[in-house]
């Protein structure tokens, strides 16, 4: 099973469902499809918990954690971070830290409702964004900015847009080339993982 790893749809902090990347370790994050079908706020901590119960449609990401979820966890307060999802309504991407065998979410995390995903971020929980492990997201703000290494792709969607969602969020993957540079790519990618039909953005 393919792993995920870095790309700016797992390694999103201070703007909520934005793509800014800040670097996680890949082995702590679990990305799953799942509807949630229940919901019941623990008394646990200071100002509790929400645990949320989910009927797992995939697991894309923390297999090496655990093979199937059940709950998510979130803080019970939106002023907190706490994350609110809908009851049997939709189907959600939900991305998460696994600590002692818990999935943890929160407003810094990536948490969509699955059709409000473009077909081309789908294709890259799929497919693209493993090849993307070795590279960093770097946010433009405002011109003149620059890459200062060769593992750093550009995100310039915040010149246009306040982060997500931006086009080249969108329809982009930042993929690491054989040379060991990184460059965003909209296309398909071989079965030997080569990629074909890309436009730089």
């Amino acid at each position: 099973k393919a792993d995920l790893c870095q790309h700016p749809i797992l390694q999103l902090r201070w703007w909520k469902n934005s793509f800014l990347n800040l670097t996680y370790s890949c082995a702590l994050f679990a990305v799953i499809r799942a509807k949630v079908v229940g919901k019941k706020p623990l008394k646990d901590g200071p100002f509790g918990t929400m645990r949320y119960t989910v009927k797992q449609m995939k697991m894309y990401k923390g297999f090496n954690k655990m093979q199937h979820v059940q709950h998510i966890y979130t803080d019970a307060s939106e002023s907190l971070c706490g994350v609110k999802f809908e009851i049997n309504k939709y189907q959600y991407l939900i991305t998460g830290r696994v600590y002692d065998g818990k999935v943890y979410t929160g407003l810094c995390n990536f948490n969509e409702r699955w059709e409000r995903l473009s077909l081309a971020q789908k294709k890259g929980i799929n497919h693209r964004y493993q090849l993307g492990c070795n590279c960093r997201i770097k946010p433009c703000h405002y011109l003149p900015c620059f890459v200062t290494s060769k593992n750093e792709c550009l995100w310039t969607d915040m010149l246009s847009h306040f982060g997500y969602p931006g086009y080249q969020s969108r329809h982009y993957a930042c993929i690491q080339q054989k040379e060991g540079y990184c460059s965003w790519y909209r296309g398909m990618i071989s079965r030997d993982k080569t990629i074909v039909n890309t436009t730089d953005p």
